[in-house]
């Protein structure tokens, strides 16, 4: 939210033009997923410069379809849904180029980092989606999906993508734990205010 609210001034110009090319924010959804498998394919060929540069372009797609949504008037459940799947297998579509280039190395402690990865990448999301089902909140934390972009895009470009694997296989898995425990706060005060108010 606070990237989007920082870069309004850019995105907006960029959704209204996407808009009047006759694109739809779905449409726009799906172009970064395939920016994002194209980009995978080249840090599977340990082509990292070419891949950090087209996840850097394909990256803010996330937040320009929901600009275009909200220029339209009409961002709807499904399209916020549908943009949430798509930005999981980006993210593990990126995951899969680099372990399917590490695996190629024979660099098993690599590969294995990237498994820890993928999984708080997704970990960090799915505890949200849980959490918001049972009304809870889960946005906190340290690694959200914009910090693990911009570390991957960041290390790709320089040539060292192991570097961002194990800033996100620790600090993504710390922010689902975090979540964690966050709901289990939140479960533990509606839970007492439940029993006092059976008593009031």
């Amino acid at each position: 939210q606070f990237m989007r609210k920082t870069f309004k001034v850019v995105l907006d110009p960029v959704a209204a033009f996407f808009l009047k090319l006759g694109l739809t924010p779905n449409m726009v959804t799906i172009l970064g997923l395939i920016l994002s498998i194209v980009a995978a394919v080249f840090a599977g060929m340990g082509k990292f410069l070419i891949a950090g540069l087209i996840l850097l372009v394909g990256a803010p797609f996330d937040a320009v379809d929901g600009a275009m949504a909200r220029q339209l008037g009409k961002p709807t459940r499904f399209g916020g849904f549908f943009d949430s799947v798509i930005d999981r297998y980006s993210e593990l579509f990126m995951m899969g180029g680099l372990l399917y280039y590490y695996v190629g190395q024979g660099n098993k402690l690599a590969s294995l980092l990237v498994f820890i990865a993928a999984a708080g990448s997704v970990m960090v999301s799915y505890v949200r989606a849980r959490a918001e089902g049972q009304a809870f909140t889960a946005k906190v934390g340290i690694l959200s999906r914009v910090e693990r972009m911009i570390a991957l895009v960041l290390f790709l470009i320089i040539g060292k993508p192991l570097i961002a694997i194990w800033i996100i296989a620790i600090l993504a898995n710390f922010t689902a734990i975090q979540r964690i425990l966050n709901v289990r706060k939140q479960a533990i005060e509606s839970d007492s205010s439940s029993t006092r108010g059976n008593y009031d």
